[in-house]
């Protein structure tokens, strides 16, 4: 057995209002000193065609050291524009006290978040040090295959 057309629509509503929610909450937990940020591209049907859109997470540790999903969101184009707005988002939902950010090396989003956490360290991740990335690894070979998964 599967499920109508009709439920999955009445479920995706239901759902679209708790995702609203999740999104728009206040960040009263904070301070956030530690906070990584990422995208994953992906696939997506808009206005009946399918598109490429970078659907990006951010991630945080508060002072108390409980790890925290502050935002996400998909971007058309990932670019400083567009993750500057989701840093200003952000903040405006209380983000601070904001000491490393922990992400890839883009441009648009080292300069976003330049712009919208200054004074904070960044470090680019670890994730993205990995085998295939364009940037070389020491690591024994007998180790490469656990490494690129």
């Amino acid at each position: 057995e599967g499920i109508s057309k009709s439920q999955v629509s009445a479920l995706a509503k239901t759902l679209d209002a708790e995702v609203a929610a999740f999104r728009s909450r206040p960040l009263d937990s904070g301070p956030y000193p530690y906070l990584w940020l990422d995208a994953l591209a992906m696939k997506a049907r808009e206005a009946g065609r399918v598109t490429s859109v970078a659907t990006v997470v951010a991630t945080a540790v508060s002072a108390d050291g409980h790890r925290e999903i502050l935002g996400l969101d998909t971007f058309t184009a990932e670019d400083g524009a567009a993750w500057t707005q989701f840093l200003r988002g952000l903040t405006s939902r209380g983000l601070s006290g904001v000491r490393l950010v922990v992400s890839d090396d883009h441009k648009g989003l080292t300069g976003a978040i330049a712009a919208v956490l200054p004074g904070c360290a960044w470090q680019r991740s670890l994730v993205h040090y990995g085998v295939g990335r364009g940037v070389p690894v020491c690591h024994p070979r007998r180790r490469e295959r656990a490494l690129a998964a």
